[in-house]
């Protein structure tokens, strides 16, 4: 393991406010190892996965994660939309007023009306 995904590791750890037990804990049962050292590749990406999903990373209590939401915006200045275009696009489909009040599942939709919007242009 590098230290550079060490370091994210322990910056992951700081923001959720981890106990060191609680740390070492989920080391165990989410990677199967007592140290982030020993951690792979894979292993790390399963790590991070899961810290993504906790609910510290969750924009609404609807699911959408901070990750979607970045993704979302990353994707739209790509098809060159800015914020006001994005906010018509989701009000237009889902009648949501905004990016934070989007579900998991309808940012899920967003990306990939996104993706496909890309593709063909």
């Amino acid at each position: 393991m590098d230290n550079k995904k060490l370091a994210v590791i322990h910056i992951v750890k700081k923001e959720l406010k981890l106990s060191d037990s609680e740390y070492r804990d989920i080391l165990r049962r989410v990677a199967g190892v007592d140290s982030a050292k020993d951690l792979t590749d894979e292993l790390f990406k399963k790590l991070m996965n899961y810290f993504v999903r906790s609910n510290y990373y969750r924009v609404n209590s609807l699911g959408l994660t901070i990750r979607q939401k970045l993704y979302i915006k990353h994707l739209a200045e790509n098809v060159g939309w800015e914020d006001g275009h994005l906010n018509n696009f989701i009000y237009k489909y889902y009648h949501k007023t905004g990016l934070d009040a989007l579900s998991k599942k309808e940012a899920a939709k967003v990306i990939e009306s996104l993706k496909a919007i890309k593709q063909h242009s």
